[in-house]
Protein backbone atom coordinates (compact mmCIF):
# COMPACT_ATOMS: atom_id res chain seq x y z
CA UNK A 1 0.00 0.00 0.00
CA UNK A 2 1.12 3.55 -0.70
CA UNK A 3 3.42 4.84 2.12
CA UNK A 4 1.64 8.19 1.90
CA UNK A 5 -1.55 6.49 3.07
CA UNK A 6 0.14 5.24 6.23
CA UNK A 7 1.63 8.66 6.89
CA UNK A 8 -1.76 10.35 6.59
CA UNK A 9 -3.35 7.68 8.79
CA UNK A 10 -0.71 8.12 11.49
CA UNK A 11 -0.94 11.91 11.29
CA UNK A 12 -4.73 11.73 11.66
CA UNK A 13 -4.38 9.56 14.78
CA UNK A 14 -1.88 11.99 16.32
CA UNK A 15 -4.07 15.00 15.59
CA UNK A 16 -7.13 13.23 17.01
CA UNK A 17 -5.26 12.32 20.18
CA UNK A 18 -4.09 15.89 20.64
CA UNK A 19 -7.54 17.29 19.92
CA UNK A 20 -9.53 15.10 22.30
CA UNK A 21 -7.01 13.61 24.71
CA UNK A 22 -6.91 9.84 25.12
CA UNK A 23 -7.79 7.97 28.31
CA UNK A 24 -4.81 5.84 29.41
CA UNK A 25 -4.66 2.61 31.40
CA UNK A 26 -2.33 1.96 34.35
CA UNK A 27 0.45 0.91 31.96
CA UNK A 28 0.26 4.21 30.11
CA UNK A 29 -1.39 2.67 27.06
CA UNK A 30 -4.24 4.33 25.19
CA UNK A 31 -7.61 2.68 25.88
CA UNK A 32 -9.25 1.35 22.75
CA UNK A 33 -12.33 -0.83 22.53
CA UNK A 34 -11.91 -3.65 25.01
CA UNK A 35 -12.62 -4.45 28.65
CA UNK A 36 -11.02 -2.69 31.59
CA UNK A 37 -11.22 -2.97 35.36
CA UNK A 38 -12.09 0.29 37.11
CA UNK A 39 -9.92 0.44 40.24
CA UNK A 40 -9.60 3.07 42.98
CA UNK A 41 -6.53 5.27 42.69
CA UNK A 42 -5.67 4.99 46.38
CA UNK A 43 -5.03 1.55 47.87
CA UNK A 44 -6.98 0.64 50.98
CA UNK A 45 -10.17 2.29 49.73
CA UNK A 46 -11.97 -0.74 48.36
CA UNK A 47 -11.65 -2.70 45.15
CA UNK A 48 -13.07 -2.63 41.65
CA UNK A 49 -16.65 -2.27 40.45
CA UNK A 50 -19.36 -4.92 40.27
CA UNK A 51 -23.16 -5.29 40.35
CA UNK A 52 -25.51 -5.70 43.32
CA UNK A 53 -29.17 -5.30 44.20
CA UNK A 54 -30.31 -2.45 46.42
CA UNK A 55 -31.74 -2.67 49.94
CA UNK A 56 -30.92 -6.36 50.26
CA UNK A 57 -32.91 -7.31 47.15
CA UNK A 58 -31.38 -9.35 44.30
CA UNK A 59 -32.81 -7.22 41.49
CA UNK A 60 -32.64 -4.76 39.85
CA UNK A 61 -28.91 -4.15 39.81
CA UNK A 62 -26.86 -1.11 40.80
CA UNK A 63 -23.21 -0.33 40.06
CA UNK A 64 -21.25 -0.85 43.29
CA UNK A 65 -17.68 -0.98 44.52
CA UNK A 66 -16.15 -4.06 46.08
CA UNK A 67 -15.27 -3.41 49.72
CA UNK A 68 -12.09 -5.53 49.53
CA UNK A 69 -9.14 -3.96 47.74
CA UNK A 70 -7.98 -7.36 46.47
CA UNK A 71 -11.19 -7.87 44.48
CA UNK A 72 -10.97 -6.25 41.04
CA UNK A 73 -14.69 -6.77 40.40
CA UNK A 74 -16.09 -6.98 36.86
CA UNK A 75 -14.53 -5.08 33.96
CA UNK A 76 -16.39 -2.53 31.88
CA UNK A 77 -16.28 -1.56 28.23
CA UNK A 78 -16.83 1.81 26.61
CA UNK A 79 -18.78 2.70 23.46
CA UNK A 80 -20.71 5.29 21.49
CA UNK A 81 -18.51 8.36 21.91
CA UNK A 82 -19.30 10.99 19.31
CA UNK A 83 -15.88 11.80 17.86
CA UNK A 84 -15.11 9.09 15.34
CA UNK A 85 -11.74 8.13 16.74
CA UNK A 86 -10.52 4.67 17.63
CA UNK A 87 -9.59 5.37 21.25
CA UNK A 88 -11.63 6.35 24.30
CA UNK A 89 -11.45 10.17 24.51
CA UNK A 90 -11.37 12.34 27.60
CA UNK A 91 -14.30 14.62 28.42
CA UNK A 92 -16.60 13.26 25.71
CA UNK A 93 -19.99 11.63 26.25
CA UNK A 94 -19.87 7.85 26.08
CA UNK A 95 -21.69 4.76 27.29
CA UNK A 96 -20.31 2.33 29.85
CA UNK A 97 -21.35 -1.32 30.13
CA UNK A 98 -20.44 -3.80 32.85
CA UNK A 99 -18.94 -6.62 30.81
CA UNK A 100 -20.64 -9.67 32.26
CA UNK A 101 -21.89 -12.70 30.33
CA UNK A 102 -25.22 -13.06 32.15
CA UNK A 103 -27.05 -11.86 35.25
CA UNK A 104 -29.64 -13.49 37.48
CA UNK A 105 -31.83 -10.45 36.84
CA UNK A 106 -31.81 -11.08 33.08
CA UNK A 107 -31.15 -7.44 32.29
CA UNK A 108 -28.71 -5.27 30.37
CA UNK A 109 -25.86 -3.79 32.37
CA UNK A 110 -25.28 -0.36 30.83
CA UNK A 111 -24.62 2.39 33.34
CA UNK A 112 -27.33 4.98 33.77
CA UNK A 113 -28.47 7.44 36.43
CA UNK A 114 -31.63 6.23 38.14
CA UNK A 115 -34.55 8.21 39.49
CA UNK A 116 -33.97 10.24 42.63
CA UNK A 117 -34.03 8.01 45.71
CA UNK A 118 -36.18 9.95 48.17
CA UNK A 119 -35.29 7.73 51.12
CA UNK A 120 -31.52 8.05 50.69
CA UNK A 121 -31.58 11.49 49.00
CA UNK A 122 -29.31 10.24 46.23
CA UNK A 123 -29.12 9.70 42.50
CA UNK A 124 -27.57 6.25 42.10
CA UNK A 125 -25.76 4.83 39.09
CA UNK A 126 -27.76 1.75 38.14
CA UNK A 127 -27.66 -0.96 35.48
CA UNK A 128 -30.12 -0.43 32.67
CA UNK A 129 -31.03 -1.12 29.06
CA UNK A 130 -28.81 -0.48 26.09
CA UNK A 131 -29.11 3.20 25.08
CA UNK A 132 -30.99 3.59 21.82
CA UNK A 133 -30.69 6.93 20.05
CA UNK A 134 -31.05 10.10 22.11
CA UNK A 135 -34.42 9.63 23.80
CA UNK A 136 -35.01 10.68 27.39
CA UNK A 137 -33.97 7.32 28.87
CA UNK A 138 -30.86 7.08 26.71
CA UNK A 139 -29.73 10.54 27.80
CA UNK A 140 -29.41 9.17 31.34
CA UNK A 141 -26.73 6.77 30.09
CA UNK A 142 -24.02 9.16 28.93
CA UNK A 143 -20.96 9.75 31.12
CA UNK A 144 -17.63 11.48 30.65
CA UNK A 145 -14.18 10.36 31.78
CA UNK A 146 -12.17 13.36 32.93
CA UNK A 147 -8.58 13.67 34.08
CA UNK A 148 -8.13 14.54 37.76
CA UNK A 149 -4.51 15.32 38.58
CA UNK A 150 -1.59 13.54 36.96
CA UNK A 151 -2.59 9.90 37.42
CA UNK A 152 -6.30 9.77 38.19
CA UNK A 153 -9.56 9.89 36.29
CA UNK A 154 -13.12 10.49 37.42
CA UNK A 155 -16.56 9.88 35.92
CA UNK A 156 -18.80 12.86 35.35
CA UNK A 157 -22.50 12.92 34.50
CA UNK A 158 -23.98 15.92 32.71
CA UNK A 159 -27.75 15.52 32.21
CA UNK A 160 -29.37 16.80 29.05
CA UNK A 161 -32.53 18.47 30.40
CA UNK A 162 -34.07 15.14 31.48
CA UNK A 163 -34.51 16.33 35.07
CA UNK A 164 -34.28 19.99 36.00
CA UNK A 165 -33.79 19.14 39.69
CA UNK A 166 -30.57 17.24 38.95
CA UNK A 167 -27.35 19.32 39.07
CA UNK A 168 -26.09 20.47 35.67
CA UNK A 169 -22.93 18.37 35.95
CA UNK A 170 -22.01 16.05 38.81
CA UNK A 171 -19.07 13.87 39.66
CA UNK A 172 -19.70 10.19 40.31
CA UNK A 173 -18.69 9.25 43.84
CA UNK A 174 -19.32 6.47 46.35
CA UNK A 175 -22.25 6.37 48.78
CA UNK A 176 -22.20 3.80 51.60
CA UNK A 177 -25.78 2.68 52.23
CA UNK A 178 -27.47 1.40 55.39
CA UNK A 179 -26.28 -2.16 54.67
CA UNK A 180 -22.68 -1.07 54.19
CA UNK A 181 -22.77 -1.47 50.38
CA UNK A 182 -20.56 0.98 48.50
CA UNK A 183 -22.75 2.34 45.68
CA UNK A 184 -21.85 4.67 42.87
CA UNK A 185 -23.90 7.86 43.13
CA UNK A 186 -23.77 11.47 42.03
CA UNK A 187 -21.61 13.28 44.55
CA UNK A 188 -19.59 16.39 45.37
CA UNK A 189 -16.61 14.12 46.08
CA UNK A 190 -15.44 12.19 42.99
CA UNK A 191 -14.41 8.56 42.99
CA UNK A 192 -10.84 8.76 41.65
CA UNK A 193 -9.99 5.77 39.50
CA UNK A 194 -7.51 4.12 37.16
CA UNK A 195 -8.09 1.53 34.45
CA UNK A 196 -6.51 -1.92 34.10
CA UNK A 197 -6.92 -3.96 30.93
CA UNK A 198 -8.74 -7.29 31.40
CA UNK A 199 -7.87 -10.37 29.38
CA UNK A 200 -10.43 -12.32 27.38
CA UNK A 201 -10.51 -15.27 29.83
CA UNK A 202 -11.27 -13.00 32.78
CA UNK A 203 -14.15 -11.35 30.94
CA UNK A 204 -15.77 -14.52 29.60
CA UNK A 205 -15.79 -16.20 33.02
CA UNK A 206 -17.79 -13.48 34.77
CA UNK A 207 -21.47 -14.03 35.59
CA UNK A 208 -23.78 -12.48 38.16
Amino acid sequence: MNPTFYFVLALTAVLATNAYGAVLDIDGNIIFRGSYYVLPLIRGRGGGLTLAGRGGELCPLDIVQESSEVDEGIPVKFSNWRPRVGFVPESEDLNIETDVGATICVQSTYWRVGEFDEERKQYFVVAGPKPEGFGQDSLKSFFKIEKSGDDAYKFVFCPRTWDSSCPKCSDVGVFVDELGVWRLALSDEPFLVMFKKANVTQVSSKTM
